[in-house]
């Protein structure tokens, strides 16, 4: 059997119902990894429904207990078919955040999938098992066309903790290097950059989250009697934070700020619209870092957002001088951004500023390191064009995703080089209620994946050693 023959079978899995079937299994199983005490139920997507999925394809499996205290376990699957093959690592996780029921529109429940026309509903269907489930089919599809064989090596590497930082992840992969050894990483998580149009991307901004803290006194005190003479807390941060980031959006403190923007970087988002679902928010004009276009200030560049402030009792403010104020904060950064000196450098800055009482602290989440293939890797045109061969649409390439995502796990400490196909669309209310899946795109996304494996066993030997060769 031929390419074509194997992106017609994917497309089957999808047009008789078996896909949709094999969601909803999945989507029926709760795997809250944010709530408290789910260990056995995020073993249990792993047992029951993962691992006989992934034998049933030939994989050995064997499941990995998680170095961080009562967090969820990872599964390792693989597949050997020669040692002369390259070795593909795949990705997903199975844990989701919290259901809430009680927020679904009627008629919906999380734990459902509810098929509305092209969306299919239901928690997990666009993040992330609805994604690395396509994978599973579309390499299923592969090995029918071929007779039951693949033409290359798999692991499968899936995590139940990414919604809650992927705790153990980075330990797992340097205690696990041996058994997740590959050649590259193809996986999928995130969306496109529009529903209708096929997207890569190769790495993802870092994230780090950082509190300012002033806390002057003990209790409030009458704003009449002492307003004028008592420092104000939310007076104090609202000016250290305009100090760092104007009423603009621009950041001013240039240690907070990345490298120019890459020539390669700068062409692969000249052609990429940003915000064109008709679902999306209005961008708004003058934003964020002048002279950039929409695509290079969320993809090419750092940006730092208030995520939240808190000064006195929003809800039933007092005629009182509060005593302290606080505010949470986010730096979204590029590669070649000096994010481990940013606590110093925003220390230092503060000071010279007038802002002494300004604590800065760094939260207690993970930090998400940013990554980035070079978009002149040899992996990066094989696959764009494979996409295109399989879809007619010229793909999308994104240096790296705007989010965040656990990549530097795969990219650092495997050494891989890493694409991300994302399956999902920008309005598909992943972490809201109503989440879903589009019918339409997830058709495509299994025949193009499907011609993605495809080509793995034809073209990739090639790309693996003319990659080596030159590295």
């Amino acid at each position: 059997m031929s390419r074509r023959d194997a992106i017609a079978l994917a497309h089957r899995h999808y047009d008789d119902g078996r896909f949709l079937a094999v969601l909803r299994e999945a989507v029926a199983l709760p795997t809250e990894s944010q709530a408290p005490d789910q260990g056995p139920a995020l073993a249990a997507y792993l047992t029951q429904f993962m691992i006989p999925a992934l034998s049933r394809l030939g994989f050995a499996t064997r499941l990995v207990e998680n170095p961080q205290e009562g967090r969820g376990p990872f599964l390792i699957a693989t597949r050997h078919e020669g040692d002369d093959l390259p070795t593909v690592l795949t990705y997903g996780h199975g844990d989701t955040v919290r259901n809430y029921p009680e927020q679904w529109r009627e008629g919906l429940h999380p734990l459902a999938v509810t098929v509305e026309g092209e969306r299919w509903y239901g928690r997990g269907t666009a993040d992330n098992k609805g994604q690395h489930l396509i994978n599973l089919g579309a390499l299923e599809a592969v090995m029918q066309a071929r007779g039951g064989t693949l033409g290359f090596n798999v692991k499968f590497l899936i995590e139940m903790g990414e919604e809650a930082g992927s705790p153990g992840l980075r330990e797992v992969c340097r205690d696990e290097a041996e058994a997740l050894a590959s050649d590259l990483l193809i996986a999928s998580d995130g969306p496109r950059i529009e529903a209708s149009r096929p997207t890569m991307f190769l790495g993802s901004r870092g994230g780090y989250t950082f509190e300012l803290i002033v806390n002057l006194r003990e209790g409030g005190h009458h704003s009449g009697n002492w307003g004028g003479l008592l420092r104000n807390p939310g007076t104090v941060l609202a000016s250290a934070i305009a100090s760092l980031v104007d009423g603009r959006g621009q950041i001013l403190l240039d240690a907070l700020l990345p490298p120019p923007i890459p020539a390669g970087v700068r062409a692969a988002l000249s052609d990429i619209t940003v915000g064109g679902d008709p679902n999306a928010p209005s961008i708004d004009e003058g934003w964020g870092e002048p002279g950039l276009t929409p695509a290079e200030r969320v993809f090419g560049w750092n940006t730092l957002e208030v995520l939240a402030f808190k000064c006195g009792d929003p809800d039933g403010p007092q005629n009182a001088v509060p005593p302290s104020a606080k505010a949470t904060m986010q730096l979204r950064f590029v590669v070649g951004t000096d994010w481990e000196g940013l606590l110093p450098a925003i220390r230092a800055h503060l000071d010279a500023k007038g802002f002494p009482m300004v604590e800065v602290r760094a939260t207690r989440g993970e930090v998400f390191r940013a990554t980035r293939l070079p978009v002149e890797d040899p992996w990066v045109g094989w696959a764009l064009a494979s996409i295109e061969a399989s879809t007619g649409k010229r793909p999308a390439l994104l240096p790296n995703l705007g989010g965040s995502l656990p990549n530097d796990a795969f990219s650092e400490i495997l050494g891989l080089p890493t694409l991300w196909v994302p399956h999902s669309y920008p309005a598909c209310s992943q972490h809201a209620p109503d989440e879903h899946l589009l019918g339409g795109p997830t058709r495509e996304a299994l025949g193009l994946m499907a011609g993605l494996f495809w080509d793995l066993g034809e073209t990739g030997p090639a790309v693996l050693a003319g990659r080596n060769a030159v590295g």
